[in-house]
């Protein structure tokens, strides 16, 4: 008798495992045809680095020289210029959007039209420091309380003549809404 027994158990047992494993499988494909398909503005690991290299860049160009605050207040323009839905939704097209004013190519950004041409940055390690603020600004969301509707900036040393309403000044910038 225990001869038969011992077999029928096992063949018992393996039918429960395969029932559950089944049943398991069944609520893991129900779940999944039940959940949204990937949204269409979710974004790829190339494009986000892409989007990290040309803010890092922007932030080089416009404010290494400038204090922690300085880079990621510039980091936060330029993402906010973003979203603002008056420039392009793309980071890399926001700072490198061109405009056309009586016939003078005006950049978005100065250093895009007087340096565009460069290929590497001249010293390493404050292009290293511009990357991790980039990081930190685009990846992780920081950001300084002051400059959430900023859009515009300049050094301190030009006088735009802008009728805009001043929200900051830090290091050499001075930032408007």
């Amino acid at each position: 008798m225990e001869r038969i027994l011992k077999p029928v158990l096992l063949l018992l047992a393996g039918f429960l495992v395969a029932t559950m494993i089944l049943k398991v499988v069944n609520l893991k494909f129900d779940h999944l045809r039940n959940t949204e398909p990937m949204q269409a503005n979710s974004i790829t690991v190339k494009e986000r680095e892409r989007q990290l290299e040309c803010l890092t860049r922007n932030i080089y160009y416009e404010a290494a020289r400038e204090p922690f605050e300085g880079k990621v207040a510039v980091a936060q323009v330029t993402l906010n210029r973003t979203e603002s839905g008056v420039f392009p939704k793309d980071i890399c097209k926001t700072i490198y959007q061109k405009n056309v004013f009586f016939d003078k190519v005006i950049c978005q950004f100065s250093w895009y039209c007087e340096r565009a041409t460069q290929k590497r940055p001249l010293h390493e390690e404050a292009y290293e420091e511009c990357y991790r603020v980039a990081k930190k600004v685009l990846l992780e969301g920081f950001r300084l309380e002051g400059l959430t509707e900023a859009l515009y900036y300049h050094a301190n040393y030009v006088n735009p003549g802008w009728k805009k309403e001043k929200v900051a000044t830090i290091g050499n910038h001075i930032f408007y809404k």
